[in-house]
C-alpha cells in the first residue's frame, strides 16, 4: 500500500487517449490546444503519434482537465476509460535534437554538472560528439574542460562585448 501511495505522489500528470475521427487528428489537436489555453486547464502536452490513426494522447493533471479540453471539439469522440502508462507510448516518441547556436569565443554559463553556474569561454566545438571545450573565466589558471553541448547556455557573443578598435588608425572607426 505504501509503495502505491509513493507512486501516486511521484506521478502528478496522467496520459489519456482521445479518440478522433480518422485523418482529423491535427484538427482535433488544434482545437484541444485552443480550449486548454482559453480555459486555463492543466494540460501539459498533446501528442499525435505518427502512423497511428484515430487517436491522440493528452497529458493533463486530471481526467477532468483532459475532458474539459476535449469538450465540444469537432471530430473528437471522447477519452478512453483507462489511463495510458508512459511506457505504452514511449516507443512512439522520438528524441529530436535541436540545433544549438554556439560559436568559438562565446561566453557561456555551465547549466549542469560539477561546474554548474560557472561562467566560461568556448574554445573548441566538436559537433560530431556533441561536445564543447570551455575554459572557466573565474579560474586562476585556464584549464580546458570538455562538456556536453547541451550542458552550457550562451550568455553573450564575443563580438558583442566591445567595438573593435581599428589597429592602423588607433580609433574606433569614427570619422574626424
Amino acid at each position: 500500500m505504501e509503495k502505491e501511495n509513493e507512486q501516486k505522489n511521484e506521478q502528478t500528470t496522467h496520459i489519456f487517449a482521445l479518440r478522433t475521427t480518422a485523418n482529423r487528428e491535427d484538427q482535433v489537436m488544434d482545437f484541444v490546444t485552443s480550449n486548454a489555453s482559453k480555459k486555463k486547464l492543466l494540460v501539459y502536452s498533446i501528442v499525435r503519434p505518427h502512423g497511428m490513426r484515430g487517436y491522440i494522447f493528452v497529458e493533463a493533471e486530471t481526467r477532468s482537465d483532459a475532458e474539459q479540453a476535449a469538450f465540444n471539439v469537432p471530430y473528437a469522440r471522447g477519452l478512453l476509460p483507462n489511463e495510458i502508462q508512459f511506457k505504452e507510448i514511449e516507443h512512439m516518441l522520438e528524441q529530436v535534437k535541436k540545433e544549438v547556436n554556439i560559436q568559438k569565443n562565446d561566453i557561456a554559463e555551465i547549466i549542469s554538472g560539477p561546474f554548474k553556474r560557472e561562467k566560461c569561454k568556448v574554445t573548441r566545438i566538436d559537433r560530431t560528439k556533441d561536445e564543447v571545450v570551455v575554459e572557466l573565466l573565474e579560474a586562476a589558471v585556464p584549464i580546458p574542460i570538455t562538456v556536453k553541448i547541451d550542458a552550457i547556455k550562451v550568455i553573450r557573443r564575443d563580438a558583442e562585448e566591445a567595438p573593435q578598435k581599428d589597429e592602423l588608425r588607433g580609433d574606433f572607426g569614427v570619422e574626424d
